[in-house]
């Protein structure tokens, strides 16, 4: 199965065949596209739930210790996680152990998650 060309593939495929073809008004105008492309990508902001998802990944951080707790146990510390369910602390909580920064331990089928420690 081959990977769907994007816009940018196509135009810098173009640009090599107008180049080979010494076309430089063609060339000229996909680099141009391309420009419009690269801005447009640089100006997406996260959406409203990324930002809510920072906000409680930073409650998260700040109510685990080294010792090792459950999703459970983690929002029963404290209130902003209790209004949330299991499968989004667990989401984020995946999003930090991707970062580095909480480790996952699991025993007899039960995940325990703590504070990587820094060395």
């Amino acid at each position: 199965m081959t990977n769907k060309m994007t816009q940018r593939d196509f135009y810098k495929e173009i640009v090599e065949l107008a180049k080979a073809n010494e076309r430089e008004d063609i060339v000229e105008f996909c680099e141009g596209r391309i420009a419009v492309l690269d801005k447009k990508a640089s100006n997406k902001k996260p959406t409203k739930t990324q930002e809510e998802n920072e906000v409680l990944k930073g409650v998260i951080l700040d109510t685990l210790t080294n010792e090792g707790v459950t999703v459970t146990d983690l929002q029963a510390k404290d209130e902003t996680l209790g209004g949330l369910s299991n499968q989004r602390v667990s989401a984020l909580l995946r999003q930090l152990i991707t970062d580095g920064k909480v480790a996952k331990v699991v025993d007899k089928k039960k995940s325990y998650f703590s504070l990587v420690v820094a060395e």
